[in-house]
């Protein structure tokens, strides 16, 4: 009785440490990244450097376009997802990672050349050699 009692309890102590670190793993919102490393996209006038940054980890996408918007040109390459609002597009996926203030208390914040921007993605015009930075905050 008393090895079975060992077996069951050692038995169950590797099953809670497995799903201890599984669960940590899928914290890490890069899992969910559809790009991990810096890639380039598309063909245009303008080329513009757009960068998504979670936590101390980041990627860079150069991105030739015609497009006027922020949120044209990175929809042109499905590098964002959102939902259309009273106030705009309320971006909830950036390269395939989720940050929803309902669901996780996170959100993405817009930088322009490393100042945190007064538009959102569709009111914000692009121009040639722009910085445009997404950053994922955690409330």
């Amino acid at each position: 009785m008393k090895k079975l009692l060992s077996l069951t309890l050692a038995l169950l102590m590797v099953v809670c440490c497995f799903a201890a670190c599984n669960q940590a793993n899928t914290d890490d919102p890069w899992n969910d990244a559809v790009y991990k490393e810096n890639k380039e996209f598309g063909e245009g006038a303008k080329t513009i450097s757009f960068e998504v940054i979670v936590d101390d980890h980041k990627v860079t996408f150069t991105i030739h376009t015609d497009a006027k918007l922020l949120s044209e040109a990175l929809l042109e390459h499905s590098l964002i997802e959102g939902d259309a609002g009273d106030y705009g597009l309320y971006v909830k996926k950036v390269n395939g990672i989720l940050a929803d203030y309902d669901l996780n208390k996170a959100y993405w914040g817009l930088s322009i050349g490393g100042e945190y921007a007064m538009t959102g993605v569709d009111g914000t015009e692009i121009s040639d050699g722009g910085k445009y930075e997404m950053t994922y905050t955690k409330g």
